[in-house]
């Protein structure tokens, strides 16, 4: 099954999620996942719309997400697609990150999150923002507090990276 083009995944977008910040997050994640498919000679359209289209089901459905995504919204999709967004949730779908797509959504999900928060506290937002920041409100559980830090550092482990190179590598992106 090939992939449907890219305008298809952003109506998808705009026809699911109406939350101005759940939309935000779900980009940032498809530059995150775009910009790493390029690093590592991955298909670049392929990670882009699974990181666009990893939540698209949050909102309308939270109780079923991502399942009702996987298997009703996103049914002309690829099955590698559907299985990395299914491994974003493990809890949710028994479904653990194991390819590298997988991996990398997983590990791009929740540090974009914290990183964002982390960029709204700062005058210039990512320009100047140093991984220690991003480190400093890890640490924090008070800070975003939705935000899960076992999968934060279970996603380093899953890609091989250290914090450092991770959350250097996204602020390069988000810049």
């Amino acid at each position: 099954m090939s992939l449907p083009p890219r305008a298809q995944a952003e109506q998808l977008l705009a026809q699911y999620i109406k939350n101005d910040a759940l939309a935000h997050h779900c980009k940032m994640v498809a530059r995150a996942m775009e910009a790493y498919a390029k690093e590592l000679g991955e298909d670049a359209e392929l990670w882009y719309q699974a990181g666009l289209l990893h939540d698209l089901d949050w909102e309308m459905y939270p109780d079923e997400h991502p399942n009702k995504a996987i298997s009703e919204i996103l049914k002309d999709y690829p099955q590698t697609l559907k299985n990395a967004i299914a491994a974003h949730a493990p809890d949710r779908t028994g479904k653990q990150p194991e390819t590298v797509i997988e991996k990398y959504l997983f590990a791009c999900d929740e540090l974009s999150g914290i990183m964002h928060a982390v960029s709204l506290m700062r005058p210039n937002g990512f320009s100047d923002m140093e991984v220690k920041s991003v480190k400093k409100k890890l640490k924090d559980k008070s800070f975003a507090a939705n935000v899960s830090r076992d999968d934060i550092s279970q996603g380093f482990e899953l890609i091989g990276k250290t914090p450092e190179d991770h959350i250097g590598f996204l602020i390069s992106v988000f810049k």
